[in-house]
């Protein structure tokens, strides 16, 4: 799995790469994916994560696949998840090492 030094949130890449380089504010662009502003503000803010519903959307508005928002979407909760309960996870011994 590729690590980051630090999880990266669909809505911090949405922002950074695509809503600031467009000049875009969330309440526009919101409009333009026929969403709610709030969902697109909380999204940025990184208060919620997206739902297949949103990246379907992004995926049709950006020409990308649903897939790319929906994997960016799991790898940051895996990669939340995970550290969470790395010691736990350490306690686990993998199957092709068990004796």
């Amino acid at each position: 799995m590729l690590k980051f030094a630090r999880p990266i949130h669909p809505g911090e890449f949405l922002r950074e790469e695509y809503l600031v380089p467009l000049g875009m504010s969330a309440g526009v662009f919101a409009k333009k994916l026929n969403l709610p502003r709030t969902r697109i503000e909380r999204i940025i803010k990184e208060e919620v994560g997206l739902t297949p519903d949103t990246a379907l959307r992004l995926a049709r508005f950006f020409n990308t696949m649903p897939e790319f928002w929906m994997n960016f979407q799991k790898a940051y909760e895996l990669e939340i998840e995970a550290s969470k309960i790395a010691s736990e996870l350490e306690k686990i011994v993998p199957l092709d090492t068990a004796a």
